[in-house]
């Protein structure tokens, strides 16, 4: 928000550094790994590699150091910089959360986005910042991963997951080349427990040069003058309709099967009453019917999104008008509505995701072997939800468990910090909301897992210590020598 930048210039900047060094040394940040070094003949096992670089994966990464445990290493198939949706297939303007949110900073105020934003830009503008600006949190994303100092390797993406026994896991790459760790964090977003859910009525009607997912990156700037339509009436929708638009597409109709714009957004309720930290202490048929409702939603657009979008020329709006068939012809797709068939030069999806492990190609080892929350809690008479039963049923740190009959040691060490955690941790891991409370969580978790697979060594250890701490002399030790 260019009106209300007083910068402070790169001044600032270093002076908070500074400040966050001393804090950090202040809470007894650093010091000697505890865990104990495996030895592999296939090369260098890791404790933990965390899979995704964006914002979770980035956060656990620090938590992990703050708990001294640095043999590990953070995977993101994209180029440094663009980890996450923020600069890939985000559209939005603004984030969607409160920007008074501390979501990743573990409590060090020096390392919050509203400290990184004062120090450029003066404290007397924060009052004025309404939301935070998407290309902001992703800049300060940047510095958090800079100025912490954490190990990242980015264009590299993992294509399969190998337990190997004795506790470790083979992480096969899509180079070829492979690595081995004792922990494995999938902290791969919202995607990153399923996939984006793409209506076959579509993907098996139309040449793919025709549809996009909002997941994807589309060339707006490409369909200069064209006729789109959006379905789904999401948040995503309106975000995208504003990029179309904002680049020159010719008019922009967004169709949704409601005959009412969505309106209550429950994140926000969760915020207030403590459902982000205290939703796994639910019983699982609370969670069930919790997270069934939940789904029901469509979170809506801001309201600065909407009006933002409806003032454009081109846009429209259609209510209670579902897709009810898709075809092409010529060059362009034919949808069917309730109110008719119209043709449209390119089509965008607004149609959210699904949620179960055997999706994941990296899972296609161990997938069989994870519990569903289908093989777990049976819903009342009429009160099913597939979309919930296929959500992996997780321990309290987010640990995948197995399924009755499978072998528990093919899981051991695999943990799920990505939104399949939804049904079993709330908003937790792909949410701003929730990770604040859920990060301790993971952490404590992972933390809790390495400790106890070394327990005999450890113990072992400990009932032979004998390094005198005390050098002095007792009185009778001196009166004895004389």
């Amino acid at each position: 928000m260019s009106e209300i930048r007083l910068s402070t210039g790169p001044a600032g900047l270093e002076a908070l550094e500074a400040d966050l060094a001393r804090q950090l040394l202040l809470t007894g940040y650093g010091g000697h790994d505890w865990t104990r070094p495996r030895s592999h003949p296939e090369g260098h096992v890791h404790d933990v590699v965390i899979v995704g670089g964006g914002q979770s994966g980035l956060a656990a990464a620090f938590g992990l150091m703050r708990e001294r445990i640095g043999n590990i290493l953070v995977l993101d198939e994209n180029p440094a910089g663009f980890e996450g949706p923020w600069e890939t297939y985000a559209r939005m303007i603004t984030l969607r959360t409160p920007k008074d949110l501390t979501p990743i900073d573990f409590g060090i105020p020096a390392l919050t986005y509203r400290a990184w934003w004062e120090a450029q830009h003066g404290a007397e503008g924060w009052a004025q910042v309404d939301k935070i600006a998407r290309e902001d949190w992703m800049a300060y994303l940047r510095w958090y991963r800079r100025v912490l100092n954490l190990p990242v390797r980015n264009d590299t993406r993992l294509e399969l997951i190998e337990p190997i026994g004795k506790g470790l896991h083979r992480l096969r790459l899509a180079d070829g080349s492979f690595l081995l760790s004792r922990k494995v964090i999938l902290a791969t977003g919202i995607q990153g427990g399923g996939e984006w859910h793409t209506p076959p009525m579509v993907s098996q009607a139309l040449p793919r040069h025709l549809y996009a997912h909002t997941s994807e990156a589309i060339d707006y700037a490409a369909l200069t003058g064209k006729r789109i339509a959006i379905l789904g009436g999401g948040a995503s929708a309106f975000d995208n309709a504003n990029a179309a638009l904002s680049q020159g597409v010719g008019s922009v109709e967004v169709h949704m099967r409601r005959k009412q714009l969505p309106r209550i957004n429950p994140i926000r309720f969760m915020e207030r009453v403590g459902f982000t930290a205290r939703y796994p202490s639910l019983s699982d048929s609370e969670k069930y019917a919790v997270i069934s409702a939940f789904l029901g939603h469509n979170q809506p657009p801001t309201n600065d999104t909407f009006s933002r979008a409806a003032a454009r020329p081109g846009f429209s709006l259609h209510l209670g008008s579902p897709w009810l068939s898709v075809k092409a012809q010529g060059a362009q797709a034919l949808v069917t509505t309730p109110r008719g068939t119209f043709a449209f030069d390119f089509l965008v999806l607004s149609t959210g995701l699904l949620s179960d492990p055997a999706l994941r190609p990296e899972l296609a080892r161990v997938s069989d072997a994870i519990a569903r929350w289908s093989d777990v809690h049976r819903a009342p008479e009429g009160k099913a939800n597939p979309l919930v039963d296929a959500h992996p049923y997780l321990g309290p740190a987010f640990e995948f468990l197995p399924r009755k009959g499978s072998n528990p040691e093919v899981l051991h060490g695999l943990f799920a910090f990505n939104y399949s955690a939804l049904a079993s941790l709330g908003l937790s891991a792909s949410a701003l909301s929730g990770l604040q409370t859920a990060l301790p969580r993971l952490v404590r978790g992972v933390a809790d897992q390495l400790f106890l697979d070394d327990r005999e060594s450890l113990i072992a250890d400990f009932l032979a210590y004998d390094e005198p701490e005390f050098m002095g002399e007792c009185p009778e030790q001196r009166e004895d020598a004389a």
